[in-house]
């Protein structure tokens, strides 16, 4: 094989599409805090997201079941760790709220937030 050559990149068909949250004011808190990191940070998020999007149902270290219908994906940021808990509707995993985490456990705000924001939804 020629050592010029690039093989081009593998395409990953999306099994699942990422949807925002949207409040009644219109506000989309997670992707608001997303423009909020840096870009290193964003590139890692969007990079798991990806995954998410075309490996779904995925497991163990990218996703976690929290119960009651919400998911923590779990992403590796330089010094710490990022969480985004999303509900699964249908085809779209919504993207309740995002934080970078700051203790062991998931602080009981940061779920209480998610789950206010689930139940905000049709059907949940």
């Amino acid at each position: 094989m020629n050592s010029n050559v690039v093989a081009p990149k593998a395409k990953f068909k999306k099994v699942i599409s990422v949807q925002f949250y949207k409040a009644s004011n219109g506000v989309e808190p997670v992707r608001n805090w997303l423009k909020s990191l840096t870009k290193t940070q964003k590139k890692i998020l969007g990079e798991d997201l990806k995954t998410l999007e075309t490996c779904w149902p995925i497991g163990m270290p990218l996703v976690r079941s929290l119960g009651k219908r919400l998911w923590e994906m779990r992403s590796n940021i330089p010094n710490g760790a990022a969480r985004i808990l999303f509900t699964m509707k249908g085809s779209y995993a919504v993207l309740l709220h995002g934080f970078i985490k700051k203790s062991q456990k998931t602080p009981q705000k940061d779920l209480e937030t998610a789950h206010k924001r689930a139940k905000d939804l049709e059907d949940y």
